[in-house]
């Protein structure tokens, strides 16, 4: 599947690509409703913070099969698997707090916001999912 643009500033390739998939030659190929699923979750969450956050916005990890899932200790009844969550973080690891409270001041339309690997307070990423 080429690189579809999800949004403005997200491509499909941020929310599939995997160390641990390419070190274990697991697929981590999207459906037609995980792709509508990222694709909302762009639409609705990750483009209008970004927008507002006026930087970028790294994913570091977002859609995941059931064996990717399972390789990297994934909840069983993850969002990820549905394409409906992405851990993301910002440039800097001290802006990651300033992410998840616009987040939360945007009220922007999430089911989990969760700050992940917290390391003297600051999440090393933030955890979205709708």
């Amino acid at each position: 599947m080429n690189d579809i643009k999800l949004s403005e500033h997200f491509n499909l390739s941020e929310f599939t690509r995997s160390a641990t998939a390419r070190r274990l030659g697991i697929k981590n190929e999207v459906n037609s409703q995980h792709l509508a699923n990222l694709t909302n979750l762009c639409r609705y969450v990750l483009e209008p913070l970004r927008k507002r956050f006026g930087q970028p916005i790294y994913v570091n990890s977002g859609y995941r099969s059931q064996e990717l899932n399972r390789a990297v200790g994934g909840a069983v009844k993850s969002f990820h698997l549905y394409g409906r969550a992405a851990d993301i973080r910002a440039a800097n690891l001290s802006d990651n707090n300033k992410l998840y409270a616009l987040i939360k001041e945007l009220r922007l339309p999430v089911h989990e916001l969760l700050k992940e690997q917290v390391i003297k307070g600051i999440p090393t990423w933030i955890h979205v999912a709708i």
